[in-house]
């Protein structure tokens, strides 16, 4: 069967269908227009909504952020009123030393200390034990110098008494240096009075806090007596036969102390920058002034007039009471006013300096020649040997009671070796270089070993040229070296050996007392920090204890941080540190924020180190922070 034929709609039909599907479109089109009104009414209410919730949490993070910040202002109130405190007290030490009455100049008074350095150059005759006693004082002087320097702010340090104050730090230094030579010519003097019975030589040694004298002098001149070594010690020498047979003296003297490496730099304020917001701070004082003093006039006759519909005699009373009142407001608003300007005045030249501090330096202070040491990047450690061959002077000869002695002028003669040849083999063959064996202070610490420099008269610096076959035995703290060169012999170590830290953490341990421990890849350092004083609390080398003198002895900060870096022990890097140590360096002003937010939150919350410190950028500082009850941690 053949399938039935559709049937064809009518124009009538046609026509009813497309209005239905008209109709049903609109329909379609009507609901979905409603359905996204509603859609979009409610994405509005929603946002809305959560709009008013930002609104009302920043205004209360505002609110928050207001009186923190009031909180913050007060308590940063108390870095300006420590920094009053710290000027006090160096103003009450002049004071104390004043009152104390135990002979001894105040090296901060140039009369004092000049008059003290002259009485002593005129003293002679003096043994040695006599200059070691009297040295105690010389190196507390120039202690005393050297933190008047350091502690006081740049601020309120001026050129000039820098100037003085170095100058009189040279001059204490050479003379104490002096002084030691003339005591060991007197001592060599009368070399053949101390000679020992088995050698006929002298060998003696003075030990002391401060410094050790080795003398050893030649009486006997025996050929076969190469090899000097000190009793009780294992210092000594190996000297070829040209000296065996000279009328020579071996000196070396160890002084704990470096007095050879010049002075650095003290970093000071300019003197534009501090006059000009001085002048600044001073400028507003006088206007805010002026503004309160034309003020009180102009209130003083409103108040009169107001006034003047009262009775003659009550008139002249109130007159008289707010003319007082009015006076004591006027000067309060004075006091009030130039307090307010003097610390601002403080605080602009405290952040400045602190600044100054903190900064890196452009470029290093001086250009290194080959062979020379950079002081920026090495520091000595151990004291300096004065290692130096003496013509042994004159003999004291006794002739019927009397002690018969010639004197030079020039006073110790040094003995030139080698001496000036022609021919450089013949010279090298005949005056070998002489091996020179020291022991290592014993409160030293070396994390690897130690360089062996000399010092350069002429050029004054320190140079490793002239040393050869250095060998270090660090169980027996033993360095042995061939010198060729005499003169003044040091041991430097990187200074920077410590940096950067591998990590660090500051932990409260009660109110104003904390805990900070420093790990680097040598050692673990742990300080405790109690107000204004400094202790080291253990050491750790290769994570086994070690023992230091440093450990229980409470210091200021300075003298704390002099002591660790004498020690070896130098965690604290300087300006010219980011030349040597590749570092992610921060914004001074961010670092000055930072450190004392710290400080302020030291007492109730622990910080330690972040390693995505050293990927941000330079104007922002990462580091952990925990909230601690001193009794637990717990991490926030």
């Amino acid at each position: 069967m053949s399938p039935k034929k559709k049937k064809k709609l009518t124009k009538a039909e046609r026509l009813r269908q497309l209005q239905e599907e008209e109709e049903r479109r609109q329909k379609e089109e009507e609901e979905a227009r409603v359905k996204s009104e509603k859609e979009e009414m409610e994405r509005l209410e929603i946002e809305r909504i959560e709009k008013e919730k930002w609104q009302q949490l920043e205004a209360k993070d505002l609110e928050r952020r207001t009186i923190e910040l009031e909180e913050l202002y007060l308590l940063e109130g108390c870095f300006l009123e420590a920094e009053k405190l710290k000027r006090d007290s160096r103003l009450l030490s002049q004071w104390k030393h004043y009152i104390l009455c135990d002979g001894s100049p105040d090296p901060s008074v140039s009369q004092e200390i000049n008059t003290f350095i002259s009485l002593w150059k005129e003293e002679a005759n003096e043994t040695f034990e006599e200059v070691t006693a009297k040295s105690k004082l010389v190196l507390h002087l120039i202690e005393k110098l050297q933190l008047i320097l350091l502690e006081t702010p740049p601020y309120d340090l001026q050129a000039k008494n820098v100037t003085q104050y170095q100058g009189s730090i040279l001059e204490l230094q050479e003379l104490l240096h002096l002084k030691f030579n003339t005591a060991i010519e007197t001592l060599l003097r009368e070399a053949s009075t101390l000679a020992d019975l088995d050698s006929g030589n002298v060998e003696k040694v003075i030990r002391d806090e401060n410094v050790t004298l080795y003398l050893w002098a030649n009486l006997k001149k025996n050929p076969r007596y190469r090899s000097v070594r000190f009793s009780g010690t294992k210092i000594g020498f190996d000297i070829p036969r040209t000296l065996a047979t000279s009328g020579i003296a071996l000196r070396l003297l160890h002084t704990h102390y470096d007095h050879v490496t010049p002075l650095r730099p003290v970093p000071t304020l300019l003197p534009e920058h501090t006059s000009a917001i001085t002048h600044f701070v001073g400028s507003e004082v006088k206007n805010t002034e002026a503004a309160i003093s034309k003020e009180s006039p102009e209130e003083y006759k409103q108040r009169k007039n107001e006034s003047n519909s009262v009775h003659e005699e009550e008139i002249e009373v109130e007159e008289q009471v707010d003319k007082e009142r009015q006076m004591s407001s006027v000067q309060e608003k004075r006091e009030a006013t130039k307090h307010e300007l003097e610390m601002r005045l403080l605080n602009e030249t405290v952040s400045a300096a602190q600044l100054l501090l903190i900064g890196n330096a452009p470029e290093k202070p001086y250009v290194f020649e080959d062979k020379e040491v950079d002081i920026c990047q090495f520091t000595t450690l151990g004291g300096v040997y004065h290692l130096d061959i003496l013509e042994l002077p004159p003999q004291c000869k006794p002739i019927k009671g009397w002690m018969i002695m010639e004197i030079f002028k020039d006073g110790l003669q040094k003995y030139t070796y080698p001496p000036g040849m022609k021919d450089d083999f013949e010279t090298e063959s005949a005056f070998p270089p002489i091996e020179v064996m020291l022991e290592v202070h014993k409160n030293v610490i070396f994390f690897e070993d130690p360089m062996v420099a000399r010092w350069d008269a002429k050029g004054k610096h320190w140079k490793t040229d002239g040393i050869s076959h250095v060998s270090y035995k660090s169980e027996e703290r033993l360095i042995t070296f061939s010198l060729e060169i005499f003169g003044p012999i040091t041991l430097i170590q990187d200074t920077h050996i410590n940096m950067p830290y591998q990590s660090w953490e500051l932990r409260p341990l009660d109110v104003n007392k904390v805990l900070l421990t420093v790990t680097t890849a040598f050692t673990e350092i742990q300080i405790q920090i109690k107000e204004d004083l400094c202790m080291l609390d253990s050491l750790k080398l290769s994570n086994k204890s070690y023992s230091s003198i440093l450990e229980g002895k409470w210091m200021t900060p300075i003298s704390f941080i002099i002591a660790l870096k004498e020690a070896g022990l130098n965690i604290f890097p300087t300006e010219h540190s980011h030349f040597y140590v590749v570092t992610n360096n921060k914004v001074p002003v961010v670092e000055v924020k930072a450190y004392r937010q710290m400080a302020l939150l030291s007492s109730a919350f622990a910080f330690g180190w972040s390693r995505w410190n050293t990927q941000c950028d330079s104007k922002k500082v990462i580091f952990k922070v925990y909230f601690t009850d001193i009794y637990g941690i717990t991490v926030l």
